[in-house]
């Protein structure tokens, strides 16, 4: 069960990081896809690290601790 879980977070992850760029690449087009792309990527944050809470992978909740913080500034600059 906790292998099934621990993969399902990561594809989450995954894909809500994939969103996250795609949505970027629409602000090249004059999209405005603001705060969506900020919420994707915080989506896919939030499940990498809950991921690396639970295999205690060291390095990739250093990462995503300062992901979170990136996102955070930048959910409160687009809003």
């Amino acid at each position: 069960m906790k292998r099934n879980f621990d993969e399902i977070v990561q594809w989450i992850g995954a894909i809500a990081i994939v969103s996250g760029h795609t949505l970027n690449t629409l602000i090249e087009y004059n999209f405005n896809v603001r705060p969506w792309n900020i919420l994707a990527f915080s989506l896919g944050t939030i499940a990498f690290l809950i991921w690396a809470l639970r295999v205690r992978n060291g390095p990739q909740i250093l990462v995503n601790i300062v992901s979170m913080t990136i996102c955070a500034l930048g959910l409160y600059r687009a809003l």
